[in-house]
């Protein structure tokens, strides 16, 4: 018996020991990350648009102010280095998590070196764009798809005249007037921070400003700070109807971006000490994840017809606003929905200079039903973010389907919930999200 209990340490020790390969390798795939952040960090300092949101170490950060001609060549030098010694980890490693983790920022790289060569001026055509920084490219949608959901649409609006007109004459029911904004859309992100905290448990201490804003090509935004807050700005330059208070307060807030961020920065950042996930690049495959899911996120809190019966029975009293007509416009929205392909058509054809900003213009309005301010934001929005449409509608598809494909559909929905939370919890490529 002292034998056996002189030998019990040893037996522990030899079976707690590393792997001293393994350990190498986490070493350096740890190191490549920090090189990895260090990389989108400094081509931030010249795009200002790059980097979305960082949480790391300040020490990571460049030291030096950025030169007065943008180093190209250097960045992208650096990127392909970069990319290839991840690409051997993602090959040969024995550990799946390191081959993923791997593989991930091998993706995120494609996308640095597509943004540095945008921002040098170097363009190449939509679909080709989109499949380097978000690692797909969009279905293409013909018009004739387009005009059997106007004639769907035609059918059920009140009315005559083109549909478009009617559409808005329905919509202009449902604004929100201004003096009524910020309680209208409070009440939504509280009701979706109800409904998500039901599911899933948030760190403590998570919080988000509320801000309103003018003079941006966007509706909404979620600026994530770290440490589990955000600031969530809503653009007042457009009418904000009651449908978007919901659609708002989802995707910015619960359980859009800011829960995505948040559940990246504890399990991921805190509790696996993965560096490179405090570094959000706007333009990369991340973005299809966090715009697909932020839109999706819409349905999984409100399903069915949880949106408009909340809208009839919270918000649109609190507006000071009619209910009848409420139920019709939900369901014109639920159409119009399958319209929203038509903005990756002009954003398709602008990129490829086809059609003019013009006609853009008018496409928009036509298929989209967009009223004319709104389609011309819509525009400014696609001549600077480019190819970046396609996260909202594609992204959200591809959300979808995975996650109904593997069990997770409205009649099951604490596994929607249960996959949905793995999703904004993981680094996840695009294209493992697609059925092949």
């Amino acid at each position: 018996m002292k034998k056996l209990l002189l030998f019990l340490p040893i037996l522990f020790m030899l079976s707690c020991g590393h792997d001293p390969a393994q350990e190498l390798e986490n070493k350096k795939l740890n190191s490549l990350a920090v090189e990895y952040v260090k990389l989108g960090l400094t081509i931030g300092q010249y795009d200002s648009d790059f980097v979305d949101a960082y949480y790391g170490p300040d020490s990571l950060k460049p030291k030096n102010e950025a030169a007065k001609e943008f180093p190209k060549d250097s960045l992208l030098a650096n990127a392909n280095s970069l990319m290839n010694e991840l690409k051997v980890i993602s090959t040969s490693s024995a550990i799946d998590t390191n081959k993923m983790r791997a593989a991930w920022m091998a993706d995120q790289l494609i996308a640095f070196s597509r943004r540095i060569r945008i921002f040098s001026g170097e363009e190449r055509p939509f679909d080709e764009e989109s499949r380097e920084l978000f690692g797909v490219a969009a279905p293409v949608y013909t018009e004739d798809y387009f005009k059997t959901k106007i004639a769907l649409l035609d059918s059920i609006l009140p009315g005559k005249g083109r549909v478009n007109d009617r559409f808005q004459k329905l919509a202009n029911k449902f604004i929100i007037p201004k003096d009524k904004l910020d309680p209208v859309i409070k009440a939504a992100i509280a009701e979706a921070r109800k409904r998500t905290l039901a599911h899933y448990k948030l760190p403590a201490g998570e919080t988000f400003t509320l801000e309103y804003v003018t003079n941006k090509p966007w509706s909404g935004y979620n600026w994530y700070k770290g440490n589990y807050k955000s600031t969530v700005q809503i653009n007042t330059d457009l009418k904000v109807f009651i449908d978007r208070a919901i659609d708002v307060g989802s995707h910015e807030s619960y359980p859009g971006h800011h829960v995505y961020n948040m559940l990246l920065e504890k399990n991921l950042y805190h509790d696996k000490g993965w560096v490179e996930i405090s570094l959000y690049p706007l333009f990369s495959p991340q973005s299809l994840i966090a715009e697909g899911s932020a839109n999706y996120g819409i349905e999984v809190a409100f399903p069915g017809d949880e949106k408009v019966k909340f809208a009839k029975n919270v918000l649109l009293p609190l507006a000071g606003l009619d209910t009848a007509g409420i139920e019709l416009y939900f369901k014109a929205l639920a159409i119009k929905g399958n319209l929203n392909y038509a903005r990756n058509e002009a954003a398709r054809r602008l990129i490829n200079n086809t059609m003019s900003r013009d006609k853009a213009q008018s496409y928009l309005m036509k298929y989209c039903l967009m009223n004319d301010e709104t389609a011309s934001k819509s525009i400014s929005f696609i001549k600077k973010y480019r190819s970046y449409v396609i996260n909202y509608n594609y992204g959200q598809d591809l959300v979808k389907n995975y996650i109904e494909r593997n069990g997770g559909t409205a009649k099951a929905p604490e596994k929607r919930w249960e996959l949905f939370g793995k999703l904004l919890s993981n680094e996840v490529a695009p294209t493992s999200l697609i059925n092949k």
